[in-house]
């Protein structure tokens, strides 16, 4: 009895030593992988969108072989995968931590372009994907400058890359957005009968943005503000921009007496 019961045991005990190495044999695989087997299992899960997964691998990546091609280029698809993920903070620190590391590096405007892209959102957190539709004059424009500088510093360094072109037109958005936003707060301000505040905003849009459409509702916002104010030589200063800027505008210079009643509003308000 002792016997059989020894042999069973030992029986046992063998299939237990050989379900460990069955079961534990992919985790003994990964040990042996190189930066490259690294790369492409992290590059797979981005390819499939599966973002967290793929940080994962990347950063796996980069604390087994912090050095070389890889582990560069494990930290700009990271911060891909960050940004798509609406992770915008941190994709702005990976990016900002490569561009420190590799100041020379040939992908260092697409770091520049993918920072840029990324910056504006980084205040808006894990709501980024809803937010995102909301109009950018509408928010706190201090990321919005932010990315408008660094799409700047893209197509003042890099003017061939292939993402200057699109740096370009993003900036003209950005400028049309920010115009947009100050005009927003003088407008709130005349209505509010802040008029000093309300003009002093406006011609910040007229001498900043220049080229804004927004210009155009601006010098509006001026003449009211100052006939409010009862500046007449500075409000007719501004109807004599207006009329030379825009000749055809359809309202005229007998259009632009306001009466008592109040502000003319804008039709996109």
């Amino acid at each position: 009895m002792n016997r059989s019961v020894a042999a069973l045991l030992a029986f046992t005990l063998c299939l237990f030593i050989a379900g460990c190495g069955t079961f534990g044999s992919p985790k003994d695989d990964k040990k042996t992988w190189t930066a490259e087997q690294w790369y492409r299992a992290a590059k797979d899960e981005l390819d499939a969108g599966n973002w967290q997964a793929a940080v994962k691998l990347y950063e796996q990546l980069e604390s087994r072989f912090p050095y070389g091609k890889f582990a560069q280029q494990a930290q700009l698809d990271a911060a891909y995968a960050q940004y798509k993920e609406g992770e915008t903070a941190q994709a702005v620190t990976s990016l900002d931590r490569f561009i420190k590391a590799y100041p020379n590096h040939q992908a260092l405007d697409y770091a520049l372009y993918l920072k840029a892209l990324a910056n504006f959102k980084e205040d808006l957190g894990p709501l980024a994907t809803y937010l995102a539709r909301q109009d950018l004059a509408d928010r706190d424009p201090k990321a919005a400058r932010e990315s408008f500088e660094i799409f700047k510093e893209l197509i003042t360094r890099f003017p061939e890359s292939r993402y200057a072109d699109d740096s370009r037109r993003r900036m003209e958005y950005l400028v049309d957005a920010l115009a947009r936003h100050e005009l927003n707060v003088a407008s709130y301000y005349l209505g509010r009968g802040a008029y000093l505040a309300a003009a002093n905003r406006a011609q910040g849009v007229v001498t900043r943005f220049p080229n804004a459409p927004s210009r155009r509702q601006a010098l509006d916002v001026m003449v009211e503000a100052y006939d409010r104010m009862g500046m007449v030589e500075l409000r007719d200063d501004a109807k004599k921009v207006l009329a030379k800027n825009y000749p055809e505008d359809r309202m005229g210079e007998a259009g632009r007496n306001r009466t008592k009643s109040g502000f003319l509003g804008w039709p996109w308000w």
